[in-house]
């Protein structure tokens, strides 16, 4: 599912207000049959929005009918300022310390991040360290994947950035992420970004050349 329908936003709205409700609730407050909203409700659990609080056909005669709250994944879909936050964040750090003191704090983060990575992937190929990284790199919600070429290199793609908002407002954040990729690999791999969001680019491309043994 790309997109929940107006008629689905309305049922995972009413979803959040309450601690579990069933179809048959769902279908008397929004004046419909039952066997329509079961059918939203069907496509909603597919995309794995919605869950049951008690086992699914548990709810024929004499039995609790299911009743049906969010999943993490449904909170996409209520209005979120956090993006507005960070920037604020970003701007007052950048006013009350300098751009110099931020860079340092960016430098910091990436550090800890790098530290983490290594600990991942350390005693790996790069083959099979490009994979966990694009495989640690998804989890992170950067939808990334790692392809093979017959050249011996690889692509690892981002097809969305999780923080995109910050790092349009400090670019800092993406340098230091080409630079965390370069050290994982170096003595390895060249690692180059070929396409960038910021850039105008659809999506984020790195090229990772294996060094010649």
């Amino acid at each position: 599912m790309d997109e929940p329908s107006e008629a689905q936003k309305r049922l995972i709205r009413r979803i959040k207000q309450v601690d579990g409700i069933s179809a048959s609730d769902l279908a008397r407050e929004f004046g419909v049959t039952g066997s329509a909203v079961r059918q939203q409700l069907d496509d909603l659990l597919a995309a794995g929005l919605i869950q049951p609080s008690t086992p699914v056909g548990s709810g024929g005669r004499g039995r609790p009918a299911i009743k049906w709250s969010l999943t993490s994944k449904a909170v996409r879909h209520f209005p979120d300022r956090h993006s507005d936050l960070i920037v604020w964040l970003l701007d007052s750090v950048r006013e009350t310390i300098g751009e110099a003191e931020l860079d340092k704090i960016i430098e910091t983060r990436s550090a800890h991040v790098l530290q983490s990575y290594q600990r991942d992937l350390a005693g790996t190929s790069v083959e099979i360290k490009a994979k966990r990284l694009a495989s640690i790199r998804d989890a992170e919600g950067y939808m990334a994947e790692v392809t093979a070429h017959d050249d011996g290199s690889f692509l690892l793609v981002e097809h969305h950035c999780p923080i995109c908002v910050a790092a349009t407002n400090c670019q800092s954040l993406c340098r230091d992420e080409l630079k965390t990729f370069q050290t994982l690999f170096d003595g390895e791999a060249v690692v180059k970004r070929t396409q960038h969001l910021l850039a105008g680019d659809k999506r984020c491309v790195y090229q990772i050349i294996p060094l010649d043994p």
